[in-house]
């Protein structure tokens, strides 16, 4: 997720003293070469991992025939990575405080390289899900470490939301863009070139990490919360597998059900250990905060629904109506370019008016996008099939600024940066299981809308569109619980709690407290 300018990463608030670059003088300064060659490093690294994150998908289909995958492996090619994402993310934040951002950072730039070429060279479908792993444990370190260095480098206030503001518009152009890039890179050299275009980004961007990033470290120094992190492992692995892989065992199967049951205990076991943990990787305190936890809500339904949406939207387009993936990406612009559009006006309303009236208007629009798919069929006719991106992108686009601000309200200065990691992990949460959701219930529906016989394209097309009905009622129902979600959270009684919940905060004590 994106983040407001003024805030920080995960545990690196700005009240927390900070070890100054080796033979520095302070402030980094936008207007010196220096000050701009540092906040352009920030914004390539994040925008190639951003690009990365949705150009991806409208290779989906050219990789499948090739790897011999079906819908549930391509899900995984898509799931591992975000996966990885969303289990790691605070845990890398802290890292690079504590050992060094300009290290950390650049080692992620080195995996995230690496990882990518060896996904390029990957032969078979298990292969290429191992090594994106690998470039997904160089990914989480970018994005959080990569926002910490500019918080950290720029001490003036105004310089600094500059910079933010710059971070911010990279990540998000490379999301926007993503399927365009992608459905061009795929259509001039095959799938393997969205990945090999990743390594000449990343071995320049480390070159300049080397001349420009200064190292900093923060002086307080947290332990590691080793068993909360397993289990956050053990839950979100366990529960992404036993979606992905209930249709094709059936929910009945020994391994599901094994996993569904370790994914319920990993839940109970990561809420006691981090309610009595001296220093927990989640504070639980943040939930007793309505509009905090109702911006978690907010980013897990949008999220899903986005990568659900992106996920059977490509197939769709490939697969059923037969268009390239640069095709694909053209038929998709209305979405980043409304989703680019909106997000400046999300945050003058933000400003003006709360975050109330966008999240709403947010909710609404992803609404309608999936009422149109679902009940006027919308995908039937060029017009309403662009329309329904445009909405989806406009929901998109709104709902960003104001589920962070929402997480943010009222937060203790020196904890602001967690919980906006945490709504960070949320959005990739968010992702992973609707990926693993919409493509449960599309795989589904084609295994009992295919039947053995003469029909060909025609049969599939048609097991397809019965198939994706479920998929835009998911859409539907997400948009309303976003809508619902904005009116419910940002009223007087919420940010009462909000305010209970900070003063516990700001009055526990740094190295932990007793849970009451």
């Amino acid at each position: 997720m994106m983040l407001l300018p003024g805030q920080t990463s995960a545990r690196t608030g700005l009240d927390r003293r900070t070890v100054r670059p080796r033979g520095g003088t302070g402030s980094t300064d936008l207007r010196t070469l220096r000050g701009r060659m540092l906040a352009l490093v920030c914004c390539l690294a994040v925008l190639m991992v951003g690009l990365d994150s949705t150009a991806l998908n409208v290779a989906l289909p050219d990789m499948q025939h090739p790897l011999h995958t079906s819908v549930s492996g391509m899900q995984w090619v898509i799931d591992v990575y975000n996966l990885v994402v969303a289990a790691l993310i605070i845990l890398a934040g802290s890292t690079g405080d504590r050992i060094g951002r300009r290290r950390i950072f650049g080692l992620g730039l080195l995996l995230f390289g690496l990882g990518s070429a060896l996904c390029a060279l990957a032969a078979t479908l298990q292969v290429l899900i191992a090594c994106r792993v690998v470039q997904a444990l160089g990914g989480v370190m970018i994005a959080p470490v990569s926002l910490s260095v500019i918080t950290h480098s720029f001490t003036d206030t105004a310089q600094r939301s500059r910079a933010i503001g710059m971070w911010s518009a990279a990540f998000g152009t490379g999301l926007a863009v993503g399927p365009l890039v992608g459905g061009a890179l795929v259509a001039a050299d095959g799938w393997r070139s969205i990945f090999w275009i990743n390594v000449p980004i990343a071995l320049s961007t480390l070159a300049l990490t080397r001349r420009f990033v200064p190292e900093s470290r923060s002086s307080e120094v947290r332990r590691t919360d080793v068993l909360g992190q397993l289990l956050v492992v053990v839950l979100l692995g366990a529960l992404t597998y036993a979606i992905i892989e209930g249709p094709r065992h059936g929910w009945s199967a020994l391994p599901i059900l094994t996993c569904l049951a370790a994914a319920a205990v990993a839940l109970v076991a990561f809420a006691v250990w981090e309610r009595n943990c001296l220093q927990p990787l989640v504070d639980l305190y943040f939930f007793r905060s309505v509009p905090f936890t109702g911006s978690v809500g907010i980013s897990v339904a949008s999220f899903a629904a986005l990568g659900g949406y992106l996920f059977v939207s490509t197939l769709y387009l490939q697969d059923v109506r037969g268009l390239s993936a640069f095709a694909a990406g053209l038929w998709m612009l209305p979405m980043p370019l409304m989703t680019v559009a909106c997000a400046p006006v999300a945050g003058r309303l933000s400003g003006s008016q709360g975050p109330r009236l966008p999240l709403v208007l947010a909710g609404v629009a992803m609404a309608s996008s999936g009422l149109l798919m679902a009940v006027c069929h919308g995908q039937d006719q060029a017009l309403s099939l662009c329309l329904a991106y445009a909405l989806f992108g406009a929901g998109i686009g709104l709902v960003d600024v104001p589920a962070t601000a929402l997480a943010v309200a009222g937060m203790p200065r020196t904890r602001a940066g967690t919980a906006s990691a945490i709504t960070m992990a949320a959005c990739r949460i968010g992702v992973v299981l609707g990926v693993a959701t919409f493509g449960a219930v599309l795989s589904l529906g084609l295994t009992h809308g295919l039947h053995p016989g003469p029909g060909g394209r025609l049969a599939f097309t048609a097991a397809f569109g019965q198939a994706e009905q479920p998929v835009w009622w998911i859409v539907t129902g997400c948009g309303a619980a976003v809508a619902l979600l904005g009116l419910c959270v940002t009223g007087t009684w919420a940010r009462a709690t909000a305010h209970r919940s900070a003063i516990a905060l700001d009055t526990a004590p740094a190295a932990g407290h007793t849970r009451t």
